[in-house]
């Protein structure tokens, strides 16, 4: 039996098989934005024609497929979401413009205020009031509701988001609100705050719960068509949907919290990188994930990945659960440009996979990394997708030689310097994670993957002082083989405010057993194997605007009061991330949460490699580095052996990746063909 992960990118789609032994087999096909089921069938069909089989025979040997898909993403960056309608308390339809009285930029005098993904039109006060503490003041008035519902029908949303004043405290007065939608909008997808974000914060729950209604009808249309084209193609098992806290989730459920998926690819990076983490023993990780339209970057600390409530995609706010990735618009497809002053810069648009780099021959002629690359030797134009799409050498050397005109200088500068700059971007982006948080990367291994990481690894090393970089063999797949290797999670959040001090020890224990059980009910609708459960809670001092999140695994929920349990863990996290804590100060609980994992089998490890005489290189290939032209062995790196080094500067390539090792680096084979390569250190960040 087989287990297939799909992930689709910006320019193309990855898919990994992997049979009960561990054995890999992976395949890439150009993405189809259009509709990125199709790039998915095709990449299966591929798949099916690598092992043998035909593409019926593969899904009747196939037990579950993982999905992680840039559509909602996309819709949001795009602004190609659904035509929403908001339903909120009366006098409060402006809360997601006014936003938290702050810009992005402060200091920008001139930055216009982000467009709301509903237009004030479209957003209908209803008459209604609960307080705070869950007292309702006004009743929900059903002329007012029937009157808005009215105004939304006549303007022909699609979906209508349902936020009103304090629903975390009493969800009634929204619940009976669809129930009313449900009769008069038959079909209309509907989003209320107390489902999917049940908290506090007005700005966050409302452009949580906007973002929702917005991606909903469009994730949920694709999930819909590419369960029937699997079905058609024969599939019978699940197929589950990567989310943005880097757990999996059936496709209702997906569907249901679209705004859940918007990390879904990156995520199957992290996941990939967690997994590797322990394969390796290398506990200190910074995943680079580099593709074709951006680069994902974060931290994998001890072994584990860390998880945020406060993003924010396209400018607008998302503060459901997610991995702490940093995402930049620098990979292979990124094109170059020249300003009017005369400099030089790289991304963050990209040609996409359509027309992609000028190298593609599919029309596209802007000068890309990509086009860089091959012009600088460092791609071979034959063997690109294993010899599966020839790349066009003129067609690139006259994109960059647009540049190099513009610039002034001759076409290897201008290649030289378009890798420079994407390189130097991508440093940026480390630090970003790392050194601007009080993190020094010099303690991590650069972990690089994504079909263009190879190429660029070494040097964003260089440049941060780091030692050590790991490129596995499925690097160029790494996020679909990493979707294998998570479980199935739901998240399950409640806002409990006040001073630790002042709470009853009995109440929140019964909170947290509360949600507990709610997550499991959710769970056991789809799954009845072996669960698990993690607590954390939102806290912060009582003078504080923002709150830290605290893990609460190792506290002993037996005892009847365990908030005293619950502080102390507060203030030493507190001292973990700012070096000091307030021991005398209010310590306030805020939020709640209780996350339950439905553990699905574990990725098998492939098998190691046999032991064999190194491999000789393939050939010999020149390549500009460091100013010059120098001639440099490549490698196979599918027949590379365990225990063999290679001293750069040397290329070593796949069918889907390669990677390039400069002067003074040294690559050894792990035992599972993968390369860990050492840098000479230097004393950088």
């Amino acid at each position: 039996m087989y287990r297939i992960g799909i992930d689709v990118g910006g320019t193309f789609t990855d898919l990994v098989a992997v049979d009960d032994v561990g054995r890999t087999t992976l395949a890439k096909v150009p993405s189809t934005p259009a509709d990125p089921s199709v790039g998915a069938l095709d990449g299966l069909r591929l798949l099916a024609d690598t092992l043998g089989l035909t593409l019926a025979a593969l899904l009747a040997q196939t037990e579950r497929i993982v999905h992680g898909t840039t559509v909602a993403t996309n819709a949001l960056l795009e602004h190609k979401g659904a035509k929403v309608g908001l339903l909120t308390t009366e006098g409060h339809r402006d809360v997601i413009e006014m936003r938290e009285g702050l810009k992005d930029d402060r200091y920008n005098l001139r930055m216009p205020p982000p467009e709301p993904l509903v237009p004030r039109h479209l957003r209908r006060g209803v008459r209604e009031r609960v307080r705070a503490d869950g007292r309702v003041e006004v009743a929900l008035d059903p002329a007012s509701l029937d009157a808005a519902i009215a105004e939304l029908q006549r303007a022909g949303v699609e979906a209508v988001a349902v936020c009103y004043l304090h629903a975390w405290r009493d969800p009634a007065h929204e619940r009976a609100t669809a129930a009313r939608l449900a009769a008069a909008l038959p079909g209309v997808y509907v989003s209320l705050s107390s489902d999917v974000l049940p908290q506090i914060k007005e700005f966050e729950r409302v452009s949580t719960t906007i973002v929702n209604a917005y991606l909903g009808p469009v994730l949920s249309r694709y999930l819909a068509r590419l369960e029937v084209r699997l079905g058609e193609a024969g599939y019978c098992g699940p197929t589950l949907i990567i989310q943005s806290h880097g757990g999996v989730a059936p496709i209702a459920e997906a569907g249901r919290l679209a705004a859940g998926s918007v990390l879904s690819g990156p995520a199957g990076g992290v996941a990939g990188s967690v997994h590797a983490a322990r394969l390796i023993g290398e506990r200190d990780l910074i995943p680079f994930d580099m593709g074709g339209t951006s680069t994902d970057i974060c931290l994998v600390t001890d072994g584990a990945a860390a998880l945020v409530a406060d993003r924010k995609i396209g400018g607008h706010r998302i503060a459901l659960s997610s991995l702490d990735i940093a995402s930049i618009g620098a990979g292979g497809g990124s094109i170059a440009r020249v300003d009017a002053g005369g400099i030089l810069h790289v991304g963050p648009q990209s040609a996409g996979a359509a027309p992609g780099p000028a190298a593609y021959g599919q029309g596209g002629t802007a000068a890309t990394v990509t086009d860089a690359n091959l012009v600088l030797g460092y791609l071979d134009p034959a063997r690109f997708l294993g010899g599966a799409r020839k790349l066009d050498r003129s067609a690139a050397e006259r994109a960059i030689d647009l540049v190099a005109d513009r610039l002034g200088v001759g076409r290897l500068q201008a290649a030289a310097g378009i890798h420079r700059i994407v390189n130097t971007n991508m440093a940026e982006g480390v630090r970003l994670v790392s050194v601007r948080r009080g993190v020094d990367p010099r303690r991590f291994a650069l972990f690089a993957f994504g079909g263009a990481a190879g190429l660029h690894a070494t040097d964003i090393a260089r440049q941060l002082g780091l030692a050590k970089v790991l490129v596995p063999r499925v690097a160029a797949v790494l996020s679909a083989w990493g979707m294998l290797a998570t479980d199935l999670r739901f998240e399950v959040s409640r806002s409990h405010v006040g001073d630790a001090r002042a709470l009853d020890g009995a109440t929140v224990k019964g909170l947290f057993d509360e949600m507990e059980q709610e997550g499991m009910t959710r769970l056991r609708q789809c799954f009845d194997g072996s669960a698990r459960t993690s607590r954390s809670a939102e806290m912060r001092y009582g003078e504080q605007v923002f709150e830290i999140a605290v893990p609460l695994d190792d506290v002993d929920w037996r005892v009847d009061n365990p908030l005293p349990q619950i502080v102390e863990r507060f203030h030493r996290r507190h001292e973990t991330l700012y070096t000091y804590a307030l021991p005398e100060q209010e310590s306030v609980l805020v939020n709640a949460r209780v996350s339950v994992r439905g553990v699905l089998d574990e990725l098998p490890r492939e098998p190691p490699l046999a032991a064999a005489p190194p491999a000789a290189p393939l050939a010999e290939r020149a390549i500009y580095l460091d100013g010059g032209w120098v001639a440099v062995p490549v490698f196979d790196f599918g027949r590379l052996t365990p225990g063999q080094t290679i001293a750069g500067p040397a290329i070593v390539e796949s069918a889907m990746t390669t990677v390039l090792l400069r002067r003074g680096d040294g690559a050894q084979v792990t035992p599972f063909g993968w390369l860990d390569v050492a840098l000479p250190v230097a004393a950088k960040m």
